[in-house]
């Protein structure tokens, strides 16, 4: 799925929590019908606003670890993380504008 890297439970911490620099995580599955529509549009804004905000993507099926421990329990789930915490979630598919407008204060 798209150019997005992925990240595990295992690399999370380090990845995710100790990142210099905000961090998108877009927690997905196979057999998900709207993160399959969700994925081109986070391809798109990386793309664009990538050398501000970091993106990955966790699956839920082989990570199941990290998202239990954020209660990610609807995906897509998008999580912004800066400085070890969650500063943004955004559950369900949304269009790409809705997106950017949600994200923009980290791809300003």
């Amino acid at each position: 799925m798209g150019n997005i890297a992925a990240v595990t439970d295992a690399e999370f911490e380090a990845q995710v929590l100790k990142s210099e620099k905000p961090v998108l995580v877009d927690f997905w599955a196979e057999w998900c019908g709207p993160c399959r529509q969700v994925a081109p549009i986070l391809d798109e804004i990386q793309a664009a606003h990538g050398e501000k905000i970091t993106f990955l993507k966790m699956n839920v099926d082989e990570n199941p670890v990290t998202p239990s421990s954020y209660r990610v329990t609807g995906i897509p789930t998008i999580n912004v993380y800066q400085g070890g915490e969650v500063v943004r979630s955004i559950v369900g598919a949304r269009p790409k504008a809705a997106l950017l407008k949600e994200l923009e204060e980290f791809t300003a």
